[in-house]
């Protein structure tokens, strides 16, 4: 299977943070409307996208939305302070450009702190290169959102950029809607909205589905960086099939299908137990009486960054996995 960059990096470079997901998710719509039987968007912003079938009912969520900082105050100098929409390191952010919506660019500084192990947001300040309030509340408003500025980049092993979290996982979906032709199973894909703050989308289009399993696209950490903390995954060693995270214990018959299916067409696959985070599939085997769920993990290098990194090759065995998952008759 060809990596098709080109979509990725598209879904990498549209704005969309946490609860104003409108541009990626017209994207998507447009990429997968001549794949699918239904599409449509739910009241809370979640894109639908439903290709029919007689066989179980099955929900697979992507998160469209990226981390953030809304700016809470202006200076009468126009410094912007903010608070994080999402899981924001101040260590991360610093000295990183940030871009709001109307394409103003600023760089996030701090104030003299003698102790780096006490930065913190509070302490930190968007510059968007204005000189008074006045100018700065020319461009900006107060509740506005800017996410990392950053560029996508690749080469023949790895691709990187901000927002892989949960672009990438959007990506695999879309690659599989396209790959699919003759399903048994009745396909619900679903593009999340308001992960990063609490696993709001899948909450309630998960209820709304009421599927017989859901199955979560999303990222995981790497244990394969000089001196890192003990984790037995790697990039270049498969997709990841989840055990655990905070918010889920995997579905039994989920994570035995997964395996099964992996090794019957010979994709390289991983066991992840990760010991934080969580992901749609949180909300998703929840919902009413409980759903029979798991997660299809891609791998992934500095999480919540301007850069994570993720391999492509573990990306197109991700893909494959979902495909002949979905694809195959369930019996559960």
């Amino acid at each position: 299977m060809n990596f098709n960059s080109e979509l990725l990096k598209n879904l990498l470079s549209i704005y969309s943070p946490s609860g104003n997901e409108n541009n990626v998710r017209e994207f998507i719509k447009s990429e997968i409307k001549d794949y699918v039987d239904e599409i449509e968007v739910d009241a809370l912003g979640n894109l639908i996208a439903r290709k029919k079938g007689n066989g179980k009912k099955i929900m697979i969520a992507a998160h469209m939305d990226q981390i953030g900082l809304m700016v809470t105050h202006i200076d009468d100098k126009g410094f912007l302070r903010f608070t994080n929409v999402g899981g924001i390191s101040p260590f991360v952010s610093l000295s990183q450009k940030v871009v709001f919506e109307n394409g103003v660019v600023g760089i996030i500084g701090s104030e003299p702190v003698e102790d780096m192990n006490k930065l913190n947001l509070e302490n930190m300040y968007i510059d968007i290169g204005v000189f008074s309030k006045e100018e700065a509340e020319a461009k900006i408003n107060i509740g506005d959102i800017c996410v990392y500025k950053t560029e996508y980049d690749e080469n023949e092993n790895v691709v990187s950029s901000k927002c892989l979290d949960d672009r990438v996982g959007c990506f695999v979906a879309i690659e599989t809607i396209k790959k699919i032709k003759d399903n048994i199973n009745d396909l619900y894909f679903v593009f999340t909205v308001q992960e990063e703050v609490g696993l709001r989308g899948a909450k309630t289009s998960a209820y709304r589905i009421n599927p017989d399993m859901g199955i979560a696209l999303d990222v995981t950490g790497s244990g394969d960086t000089p001196k890192a903390k003990t984790f037995d995954v790697c990039l270049g060693k498969g997709t990841a099939i989840k055990v655990k995270d905070n918010s889920i214990l995997t579905h039994p018959k989920v994570k035995e299908l997964m395996k099964d299916v992996a090794r019957e067409n010979n994709i390289k696959y991983q066991m992840e137990v990760l010991e934080f985070g969580g992901t749609d599939s949180g909300a998703i085997h929840l919902t009413r009486e409980g759903i029979p769920s798991g997660v299809i993990s891609i791998p992934t290098r500095y999480v919540h960054s301007t850069v994570e990194m993720a391999s492509k090759n573990d990306i197109l065995s991700s893909i494959d996995l979902l495909t002949k998952i979905l694809e195959k008759e369930i019996l559960f």
